[in-house]
């Protein structure tokens, strides 16, 4: 059956205030954190939760996390995409790695970007990396998936080439694509974000240090894996080995570390 659903072309611009813009992908990144510092604060103020382990970040502790947590997205977000998906560019345009409003920023390099923010909050405060971590992995996934609905508003990172009837034409585009953000937007965003709830909520995972991170690292990176078949290979880099894309490559670690993750999990409490 052919496609006949044509993009809307959305305007990027969500707000123009005289020459100020505000893009509907920033403003993904604004809300998706806001909502992770305050589910952060929820949980921490939820004790049945936690069983004999309080949380290691409380409630007043939150809003310094967040200003670790923003910069190590933001720059880890952006170096991860210039290292990992365009490095050739960046290192001949250096100059090119300040313009963020044209795009271009990696989750691989954002979460590890969280990781080293993590640390830096933590390690001197003699907190736990894993139990921040799982405060982290319970609220995030909200802001995965409004960033990649801002990637569909935004009609980047399209779908390999398809005739299911749910496909859609992009602006600038004769042919019909999978919707593939919409996939990681339900798959990260909203299939995530119940799984670890649930595993939150009915199943104690929080009283087990590094359960939750795990959860979501392992959803995370099957859930990349599953979609990248789906979605087009970024133009500068195509096909690794004509079968792999480079998403496939760097979520697979994730996958690793989920189940180790996981594994780790059953021995502490």
């Amino acid at each position: 059956m052919l496609a006949v659903i044509a993009h809307p072309a959305f305007d990027p611009v969500a707000l123009r205030l005289g020459p100020f813009e505000v893009h509907w992908y920033a403003l993904a990144y604004v809300v998706g954190i806001l909502f992770c510092v305050w589910y952060i604060k929820y949980l921490s103020r939820q004790p049945r939760l936690w069983g004999a382990n309080p949380p290691t970040v409380n409630a007043a502790e939150a809003d310094e996390l967040f200003i670790y947590v923003l910069l190590g997205v933001v720059l880890g977000g952006r170096l991860g995409y210039v290292l990992f998906y365009n490095p050739a560019h960046y290192f001949s345009q250096p100059l090119d790695i300040l313009r963020t409003w044209d795009g271009g920023m990696s989750f691989h390099g954002g979460f590890l970007g969280v990781v080293i923010a993590c640390l830096a909050y933590g390690y001197p405060r003699g907190k736990t990396l894993d139990r921040m971590l799982d405060l982290g992995a319970a609220g995030c996934t909200v802001g995965l998936g409004l960033g990649r609905v801002a990637n569909f508003v935004n009609a980047e990172l399209p779908g390999r080439i398809t005739d299911v009837p749910w496909g859609v034409i992009f602006p600038g585009d004769t042919v019909a694509r999978h919707p593939s953000q919409i996939y990681e937007a339900l798959l990260e965003g909203l299939v995530l974000f119940a799984a670890v709830r649930i595993a939150t909520h009915r199943f104690g995972a929080l009283k087990h240090p590094g359960r939750a991170s795990g959860i979501f690292a392992l959803g995370y990176g099957l859930s990349r894996i599953i979609v990248e078949f789906f979605r087009e290979p970024d133009a500068q880099i195509g096909y690794i080995g004509g079968v792999f894309t480079m998403g496939m490559i760097l979520s697979l670690p994730l996958v690793i570390i989920g189940i180790w993750l996981l594994l780790r999990s059953r021995h502490t409490a």
